[in-house]
C-alpha cells in the first residue's frame, strides 16, 4: 500500500457492520476465499433479506484501518457488500483504494443506487429486484447501461411469477448479451430443483446458482 493512497483517503470514514473472511457463496468466484466488507445501512426492505442486522448500528472505520484489516487475511479477493454499500458516498473511494492496492474487487449492489461512478476495475454484481422482493419499484434500469461484460446481473426468485418476470427482463433489456446473468432461488421459498428444471426447459443462457455459504453454515452471520 503506497503512502500517497493512505494520505489521500485518511479523512474518509465508512460505517461498517463487519469485516470477515469466508468462501464466496455466489457469483462466478463461488468457493474462493474472500474478505467481505459489509457496510451498514440500506434504503430497501426486501421480503427475503438475510442481512437485516446490517440496517443499523455498526461502527466507523477509516479507509486505512479497513485496508489494514483486509490485509490480515492474505487473500486476493475482496467483496464490498451490505446493506446497500453505495448508500454511503465514501464507498466509491473505498472501492478505488482496494483496486489500487491490487485486490480483485467485487461490489454487491441492489441496483437501486446509481452505479455510473463505480471504479471500472470493480466487478459489479447488481440485483434486479423481482416482484416477490417487495421492492421491484426501486429498480434503476438506467444502471443497465453502465454494466460491462465483466459484470453480473442477479435475480433472486421467490416463485414462478418471479421467474417469468425475470425471463421477460432478459428479453426486454437483452441482458445475456450484455453480461453474465445469475438466477438464484430465494432461500427457503423456491426449490433449487424447480428453478433448474425451468431454466433447462426454457433453454435460458443463465447461470443457476445457490448460496454455498448457507449450505455450509446455514443462516449464521459472518459467513
Amino acid at each position: 500500500m503506497s503512502d500517497s493512497i493512505v494520505t489521500q483517503e485518511t479523512g474518509l470514514k465508512l460505517r461498517l457492520t463487519e469485516i470477515f473472511h469466508s468462501l464466496q457463496g455466489e457469483t462466478r468466484t463461488t468457493g474462493i476465499p474472500t474478505v467481505f466488507i459489509r457496510l451498514t445501512g440500506c434504503p430497501l426492505r426486501c421480503e427475503y433479506c438475510d442481512t437485516s442486522y446490517a440496517f443499523t448500528g455498526g461502527s466507523w472505520w477509516t479507509i486505512p484501518d479497513i485496508l489494514n484489516e483486509v490485509a490480515k487475511y492474505g487473500t486476493h479477493y475482496v467483496t464490498v457488500t451490505g446493506g446497500e454499500p453505495l448508500a454511503q458516498k465514501a464507498c466509491h473511494a473505498l472501492l478505488k483504494v482496494l483496486c489500487d492496492n491490487g485486490y480483485e474487487v467485487s461490489l454487491e449492489t441492489s441496483g437501486a443506487m446509481d452505479i455510473a461512478e463505480v471504479d471500472p476495475r470493480v466487478v459489479k454484481v447488481m440485483d434486479l429486484k423481482t416482484p416477490g422482493s417487495g421492492e421491484v419499484d426501486k429498480n434503476r434500469y438506467a444502471n443497465i447501461d453502465w454494466l460491462t461484460a465483466s459484470d453480473q446481473i442477479k435475480f433472486v426468485l421467490c416463485n414462478r411469477h418471479d421467474y417469468e418476470w425475470a425471463v421477460s427482463k432478459l428479453a426486454e433489456f437483452h441482458l445475456t448479451e450484455r453480461c453474465e446473468v445469475l438466477f438464484s432461488p430465494s432461500y427457503g421459498q423456491l426449490a433449487l430443483r424447480d428453478l433448474a428444471e425451468w431454466v433447462l426447459a426454457d433453454r435460458l443462457p443463465v447461470r443457476v446458482q445457490m448460496q454455498l455459504h448457507k449450505l455450509i453454515w446455514g443462516d449464521a452471520p459472518g459467513h
